[in-house]
């Protein structure tokens, strides 16, 4: 409908002398029924351009819509309201079509054709293997993923991709945290001290790095080894121990993605930017476009040219790249790739970083416009609403398998989408473990069973949701807002993958389930007429698809039982 009505404003703009080039009117839904099931200000939009009061361009509107006419079949009014406002009001008709069209649709109804022909490519995790994903890794891999599933339900061709690095003084410190745990196994009397303050003091045997990994997971790869080779391990090479337990945690990090449903497409190694020596590359041609310089031993990067307040260091005295340029470097080989567009699913702690990277791209010459950063913000977990104590590297943290383990993949997986990326996550650990209409995971999941279970009864009694069933007997009120909302599915999908905000959708799947109960608390099913009880269950039916297609791109199942 949005559509139509674009195409009818289009025309009415053009006999009053024509649109902004670019222009395309705004829609929303009224919180007021009265005033219809669509607005838009458009009139507003356009007062600058026609230099006249929005009411004055709203009445030329509607003048000129209703010379067209407009198709009586999808539209019954469009009234004019407040400072120019345009609210439509849809043709019970075209309700009917609408819901044929969704039941049609069946599984695919929501898919859109917005990025038909372009490719896309999420990055998303990204983390280091140097321990198990973490509650705060949690939400950086199911926004992720819902990003790319959402987009794949625009039409975007996707890929899911997974930046890391395996060198490093962070891995070299795994490594001999594991060594460390292995020769305490050789050497059972090997000498030990304590690390760590207050409740987090940790013993551990020597030598320990000082920053070293705690977590039980180093001690499980020390005896892994221990069993495999004894005590025949160079103890004097720390890669033999590095190397397993990147081996070991890369296979746990897999796993516990694929508890959430999620797979990579591919892995890029940060390593492989310096084997192919382009990060030095990258050094050399901002030299030569005068943006990089030398100073106190470091290579410093130009960003005031770009408007910060002071230069930024590039490569570190001791000749260690900050992360900005092997980044650099990395988005530059995706746009290299034929990308149309990069996501990047990003903690709040890059937000002021990652700039310098695409402004580094920019003046490399690739289309930076091609490249959006997302940046969610951090999780709390509250258990009696309290806060729970995490901290990674003392190893108190709460692993994302935890998390699953007391919650649910489900429940795990919705609670990450239902707030905006950009507002800190409290995880209320009560609620996620509710059955009840208060945990809003619960609530759809019941939804959906509720009608599976409505659609049984039915079978039983003898009544075929299947077949042709006369829609136009559906003009209850009930009824139609069910519809009205059904119909706003793939609009959602679209701008919830337009702004990488998978939580429009969850609200909006939670309008669906209440305008469904509204719908099933005023109209009887079985027990009315044949041809108007058939016709509200095909609705009801509808009704399930569109929760199942919601809750299938949220990555969260629909069971028919609950």
């Amino acid at each position: 409908m949005q559509a139509y009505l674009t195409d009818c404003i289009l025309s009415a703009l053009a006999s009053m002398g024509g649109a902004p080039e670019g222009f395309a009117p705004e829609f929303e839904q009224p919180a007021n029924p009265d005033h219809g099931d669509l607005s838009s200000n458009a009139a507003m939009q356009l007062a600058r351009h026609f230099r006249k009061a929005p009411r004055a361009i709203a009445e030329d509107i509607v003048s000129h819509l209703r010379d067209l006419p407009l198709d009586a079949a999808r539209v019954a009014a469009v009234e004019l309201a407040g400072p120019g406002f345009l609210n439509f009001r849809f043709a019970d008709a075209h309700l009917a079509n609408e819901l044929q069209q969704i039941i049609a649709a069946g599984a695919d109804f929501g898919r859109t054709t917005t990025g038909n022909g372009k490719r896309a490519l999420v990055e998303f995790v990204s983390a280091n293997p140097t321990g198990p994903l973490t509650v705060g890794h949690g939400r950086n891999a199911v926004l992720g993923d819902t990003v790319a599933t959402l987009l794949e339900w625009s039409g975007f061709e996707v890929d899911r991709e997974y930046y890391f690095n395996d060198a490093g003084r962070q891995m070299r410190i795994l490594g001999e945290s594991v060594r460390a745990r292995y020769m305490a196994r050789v050497s059972p009397d090997i000498p030990t001290k304590q690390i760590g303050e207050g409740d987090e003091i940790l013993t551990v045997p020597e030598p320990f790095p000082e920053d070293g990994y705690r977590g039980a997971y180093i001690d499980d790869i020390a005896g892994e080894l221990f069993e495999a080779h004894g005590g025949n391990l160079d103890t004097d090479d720390v890669e033999p121990f590095k190397r397993a337990a990147e081996k070991q945690i890369f296979a746990d990090i897999e796993a516990t993605l694929a508890r959430l449903g999620i797979h990579m497409d591919s892995f890029f190694n940060e390593r492989t930017l310096y084997d192919s020596n382009r990060v030095w590359e990258i050094v050399e041609a901002f030299r030569e476009k005068d943006l990089a310089y030398d100073k106190d031993g470091a290579v410093w990067f130009k960003t005031t040219e770009f408007g910060k307040e002071a230069d930024t260091v590039l490569v570190k005295s001791t000749g260690e790249p900050t992360y900005r340029l092997p980044d650099i470097g990395y988005h530059a080989d995706k746009l290299e790739r034929g990308y149309d567009l990069c996501i990047d699913i990003f903690g709040a702690d890059h937000i002021a970083t990652f700039p310098d990277v695409l402004d580094g791209i920019r003046s490399l010459g690739y289309d930076a416009d091609k490249v959006d950063v997302v940046i969610y913000q951090f999780v709390t977990l509250i258990r009696g609403g309290e806060p729970v104590k995490m901290s990674t590297r003392k190893a108190t943290y709460v692993t994302l398998d935890e998390l699953m383990d007391e919650v649910g993949d489900d429940v795990t997986r919705f609670f990450f989408l239902m707030r905006s990326p950009n507002t800190h996550l409290e995880f209320d650990l009560d609620l996620a473990k509710e059955a009840s209409d208060k945990n809003p995971v619960f609530y759809l999941q019941y939804a959906h069973a509720r009608i599976c279970s409505i659609l049984r009864k039915a079978e039983e009694t003898g009544l075929e949701r299947r077949g042709t069933a006369d829609l136009s007997l559906l003009d209850h009120p009930a009824e139609q807002t069910l519809v009205k909302v059904m119909m706003d599915l793939p609009d959602t999908i679209d701008r919830a993958a337009e702004n990488r905000e998978p939580h429009r959708l969850s609200n909006y799947l939670r309008e669906v389930a209440v305008a469904f109960t509204q719908f099933y608390g005023q109209c009887r099913i079985i027990g009315e007429d044949e041809s108007l009880a058939k016709a509200r269950l095909q609705l009801a039916d509808a009704a399930r698809q569109v929760l199942a297609n919601g809750l299938s791109i949220l990555g969260i199942s629909t069971p028919e039982r609950m």
